[in-house]
């Protein structure tokens, strides 16, 4: 039985490792399954972007074992230098990920909301997959419309419009397909004034 959780800076203590076995969960993902060089510490993935503004969705099982997640971030969203990912990469502040990424200026407006480090991790059986995915596109759906988003950008795998589509989300692309470390990524905005199958 897969249980999806959203975190925050205000709840974190609530769920006792929880947080931290997400970061740990996308540092297999991304830093040992996907070989990316991202920052670390102790066996946990994080970045500049894992902020009190963020909220953070985490699939798991009842012993806190993280095995999907995804972060939330406000586009509106300032810390020093950096705003939030994909726009911080559009004004060329991150070396990884190129700079024409969108079509058009990232917007900043307090209705759309950025998703970035989505995973599901190798453990997950493709049986489970889809289940899983299911848990995650929900939970994320059910948290930015409490948070007040009408859209959300998302930096994602290019087939994953289509799981999007199937689930009844309405998933535009917001940019042109791209290779970032190996990978087929495109920038799309997820509308969230659609019902979810």
């Amino acid at each position: 039985m897969f249980l999806a959780t959203t975190l925050s800076f205000e709840n974190i203590h609530s769920h006792g490792e929880l947080f931290a076995n997400l970061l740990r969960a996308r540092h297999r993902t991304f830093i040992v399954r996907k070989n990316w060089d991202l920052s670390q510490a102790n066996g946990m993935e994080f970045d500049q972007y894992d902020t009190p503004a963020s909220r953070w969705v985490a699939v798991h099982d009842d012993m806190g074992e993280v095995y999907a997640g995804v972060r939330l971030t406000p586009t509106t969203h300032k810390c020093g230098i950096y705003t939030y990912m994909i726009r911080d990469a559009q004004r060329g502040l991150i070396e990884s990920i190129p700079s024409n990424l969108l079509y058009e200026q990232a917007p900043v407006a307090s209705h759309i909301w950025e998703s970035s480090r989505v995973f599901v991790t190798s453990e997950v059986t493709s049986k489970m997959r889809f289940r899983v995915q299911m848990q995650l596109i929900s939970e994320m759906v059910r948290t930015a419309r409490e948070c007040g988003a009408a859209s959300i950008l998302g930096l994602i795998p290019e087939n994953s419009p289509r799981l999007a589509r199937r689930v009844g989300l309405d998933c535009q692309p917001a940019g042109p397909a791209l290779k970032v470390a190996g990978e087929d990524i495109r920038c799309v905005t997820i509308s969230m004034s659609t019902k979810m199958h």
